[in-house]
């Protein structure tokens, strides 16, 4: 009895595949290589900066905030990279900038340096047992003074091993620091289950556009305006304001607000027995509801 749920899924599974290699291609061809501008800082690590799509918070700020004192900033808010790589998996899509961050694969981050310290010599093992079984107080004094001037040397050596084994880890310790400034970051946007069948260019735009200027609009675009229709069913994030404003008429109210450096425009239309309210960032829908007048 289950043969049709397992018959189901992997006609699912095998469905799912070739749709999201397709998304993939597609948003490398409109992406890969484009030089883009970022709005905020971002750490030297290839663990990047999560952005949550489908949650009001995107961005734990707590984490961020600790990533850029733990690693150091890679990539400053106003610079312009190129974006290297955009790889679509189950449940998040990877945006690398400039090699996606230091810590992939190749990268050694391990800031330590192994130095094996000296052990015991033979010749400390033979006094050690020799010393335990001799009788004679004159030979067991005079191995003694050998056994002490041989742990004496032992660990002037392992001093001196341990040293050379600190200031070797704090080189390399230097080093990767100055390779995680140049090795770029990423950000990586997450979906609750998965990433949503047809994920255009302008959805992505639509999910970094607080945290990237992706430039000319006109660019970046793939599909044509959505047609003016009056129905919020075609509310979605990546819509431009002018297709909104066709769609719905003039806003009854609009204003605006600044969160840090990006300027917020929330729209408020009245669209038959519904109010949307809508929210832009440089003309691109970012978040929008809709309630009941």
């Amino acid at each position: 009895m289950f043969k049709p749920v397992l018959v189901s899924a992997v006609l699912a599974m095998a469905l799912a595949a070739p749709a999201a290699a397709q998304t993939e291609e597609l948003l490398k061809d409109r992406f890969e290589g484009h030089r883009v501008t970022l709005r905020m800082d971002l750490p030297g690590t290839s663990d990047g900066v999560d952005v949550h799509a489908d949650a009001r918070r995107a961005i734990d700020y707590g984490k961020y905030k600790d990533d850029l004192k733990r690693y150091g900033t890679a990539i400053r808010a106003g610079d312009t990279v190129v974006v290297t790589l955009v790889k679509v998996k189950k449940d998040l899509i990877e945006f690398q900038f400039g090699g996606g961050g230091f810590g992939t694969f190749g990268d050694d981050t391990s800031t330590s340096v192994y130095l094996p310290l000296l052990d015991k010599s033979d010749r400390e093992r033979d006094l050690e047992q020799r010393i335990r079984d001799e009788e004679e107080r004159d030979r067991r004094r005079r191995m003694e003074r050998e056994l002490s001037d041989l742990r004496d040397r032992r660990e002037r050596e392992n001093r001196r091993i341990t040293a050379e084994r600190e200031r070797l880890s704090e080189q390399k310790r230097e080093r990767i620091a100055e390779e995680r400034l140049r090795g770029g970051s990423r950000f990586n946007i997450r979906y609750e289950d998965r990433v949503p069948n047809g994920m255009r260019p302008e959805d992505l735009i639509a999910s970094l556009a607080e945290y990237v200027d992706f430039g000319a609009r006109s660019e970046m675009r793939l599909d044509p305006d959505p047609s003016p229709s009056g129905d919020i069913t075609m509310l979605r994030k990546g819509v431009l304001r002018g297709d909104a404003e066709r769609a719905f008429g003039r806003p009854i109210t609009s204003s605006e607000r600044r969160e840090g450096g990006i300027v917020i425009t929330t729209l408020v239309f009245d669209v038959g027995e519904q109010r949307v309210s809508a929210e832009f960032i440089e003309d691109v829908l970012v978040r929008y509801s809709i309630t009941s007048k």
